[in-house]
């Protein structure tokens, strides 16, 4: 199906102004608190009219784009729109008028990649550059070409309080941070991907909203079920239906207004629906079946390891494209640190062997009990999904910020072993990605920063400074960790540009390069999600690995020695496409500490 014109399809929302023709703005908002309601546009209120489900409404004339407006309580105070699509100021200001045709779209003729040649670059657009803006970013991304990526994933945009967050504090879903750009400019970050080739995903928060700024529960006390609770505070009511038109409408809207090829969904092992077809699945369904005139993805976070919502039917995706793999992270952490406090627990029994079940079956725990949860069973058997539904990385925004130094494996880590998990990483058939800096193996920390102020500011940093009281390296200098709300601890987290350019850094990215380039060679054209079949671990001595998957009409083979000392492996047969060591034709069945053999065999 070819794609509609852009300049004319724009869904219509059931929130926020919307732009019913020219000059003539719909102002709609459900605030059943409320038995009366108006509207400041510009200088001039007006009163809105109500039905009887508490769905206020107003047709206003004469309205340019970039007209402020604001929500007028029956008190006097001025509201923003939960369903902004920019702010005059922060969260609390006047929100503005967007007209979503007025962008002119010089790749309107993108039709999209295919899921299995993701390689993907997760960037954070505050810490990306110097500048921390959408157009910034812009120059960066032939280098992220050059490396070899072929997708990126931003951090989640949605206006959030204060310059300076990671995003997941956001509370106007619709509305790009203004501190990055504006919506304009965030439209032409996705069109310059996608005139590099990059598909460009972004990650999207519908579990909870931030703890300021977020005005629904004035407005609309039941958009919240005060019976259930989240980490977050009260469960949001999905299934109230204009609190799912919310959420529905705001997917469609990233992905038909701003383009975007893609959306990452965090943490939805928190988005709890009672309703029949619950709010994931009807997301799910209703983009595959309106977005049809090229591929778009659906990511999940879920600790849960579910493998239902990933399934195929044909090779084809149903509901979600594929899930972040945390238990491939979390096995190759422990191997690489040691570290096994916290969640790490349930890794630190032959992390080796969990790391090749995780390559070979997708999840280590799939449906066994969890030491970490007190022995509550975890996980879905993941033997019938195809190993493109797996996301599998190293590092992301969670697993180093969340650390309480935020830093990276590059200081965490030995060179060789990680050298050997970022080949493996990149030549599996699961989809590989790195968090942004990785491919030339960036040293700088990614912190937790965030942007409050007087008791909210205080309780964070404190809060943050409690959640590592228990862990051994922190427990008796809280203070050692990082004030989120200092500057110092935002700018200590941009990415240092200039180590791409140093003899280390052109030594990994260099690497890096010619690892994806053997992945698009030899492996991308065999990952066919309707021929593709489990990995096979072969019988190995711990603390190697050996599998065999069998890609169509090919097999690939891994072999690797996650061990400081050499150990004779049976090879696999086939044209032998990397190897870590060159090794003499009489040692060619001995792993090297650390070394990782790829093979094809047709």
């Amino acid at each position: 199906m070819p794609e509609p014109d852009r300049e004319f399809r724009v869904y219509p929302r059931h929130w926020g102004a919307e732009y019913v023709r020219a000059g003539e703005v719909r102002f709609r908002i459900w605030a059943p608190a409320f038995q009366e309601l108006s509207i400041r546009i510009e200088d001039e209120e007006s009163e809105m009219g109500r039905d009887k489900d508490g769905w206020f409404e107003l047709l206003a004339s004469g309205v340019s784009p970039g007209t402020p407006y604001s929500f007028i309580l029956p008190d006097g105070r001025a509201l923003p729109d939960p369903a902004s699509r920019a702010q005059l100021t922060d969260v609390h200001g006047p929100s503005l008028v967007v007209d979503p045709t007025s962008y002119r779209w010089q790749n309107s003729g993108w039709r999209g990649r295919d899921w299995r040649e993701a390689v993907i670059c997760e960037l954070h657009v505050g810490t990306f550059t110097e500048e921390g803006t959408f157009l910034a970013a812009i120059d960066k991304l032939p280098l992220l070409v050059e490396a070899g990526y072929t997708a990126v994933e931003l951090m989640p945009v949605a206006q959030f309080p204060g310059a300076r967050g990671w995003g997941y504090d956001g509370v106007l879903a619709y509305a790009p941070h203004n501190a990055y750009g504006t919506p304009e400019e965030l439209k032409q970050l996705v069109d310059a991907a996608h005139g590099q080739g990059l598909m460009i995903l972004l990650d999207v928060v519908y579990n909870h909203f931030g703890p300021e700024g977020n005005y629904l529960p004035t407005f609309a006390p039941q958009f919240f079920d005060e019976d259930r609770h989240t980490p977050w505070g009260a469960a949001i009511a999905y299934d109230r239906i204009p609190v799912r038109q919310f959420f529905l409408d705001n997917a469609r809207f990233w992905l038909d207004e701003y383009n975007f090829d893609g959306l990452r969904l965090d943490a939805i092992d928190q988005i709890r629906d009672p309703s029949e077809n619950e709010l994931l699945l009807e997301l799910a369904e209703k983009v595959r079946r309106e977005f049809t005139y090229r591929p778009r993805h659906l990511v999940t976070e879920d600790n849960r390891n579910l493998a239902s919502l990933h399934a195929r039917e044909n090779g084809e995706v149903e509901l979600f494209t594929a899930e972040w793999n945390d238990d491939f992270h979390n096995a190759a952490h422990v191997l690489l640190t040691g570290e096994t406090e916290g969640y790490y627990e349930d890794y630190s029994e032959e992390p080796a062997s969990l790391i090749a079940r995780c390559l070979a079956e997708g999840y280590a725990y799939q449906g066994e009990p969890s030491k970490h949860l007190g022995g509550k069973l975890r996980g879905e058997v993941s033997t019938d999904l195809p190993t493109t539904a797996f996301i599998n990385f190293l590092q992301n925004h969670d697993q180093i910020g969340n650390r309480a130094l935020g830093e990276r494996l590059t200081e965490l880590a030995a060179p060789e072993p990680l050298k050997a998990l970022t080949a493996i990483l990149l030549l599996s058939p699961h989809i590989p990605m790195m968090f942004m800096g990785e491919e030339w193996g960036e040293r700088r920390p990614f912190q937790f920063f965030t942007d409050f102020h007087g008791d909210l500011a205080k309780a964070v940093r404190e809060g943050r400074r409690s959640e590592f009281s228990h862990f051994k390296s922190f427990g008796k200098d809280p203070k050692a960790i990082p004030d989120p709300n200092a500057v110092r601890t935002f700018n200590a987290s941009r990415i240092d540009w200039s180590q791409r350019e140093s003899d280390e850094g052109k030594a990994c990215l260099g690497n890096v390069s010619a690892l994806l380039a053997l992945r698009r060679e030899h492996i991308v054209p065999h990952l066919d999600d309707s021929a593709s079949s489990p990995g096979v671990v072969l019988p190995a001595d711990p603390g190697l690995i050996a599998i065999n998957w069998q890609l169509g009409d090919v097999r690939l083979a891994l072999r690797a020695n996650l061990m400081d000392e050499a150990c004779a492996c049976p090879l696999p047969d086939g044209q032998i496409i990397y190897r870590s060591f060159d090794v003499q034709e009489s040692d060619s069945d001995v792993l090297q500490p650390w070394d990782v053999l790829v093979a094809i065999e047709t």
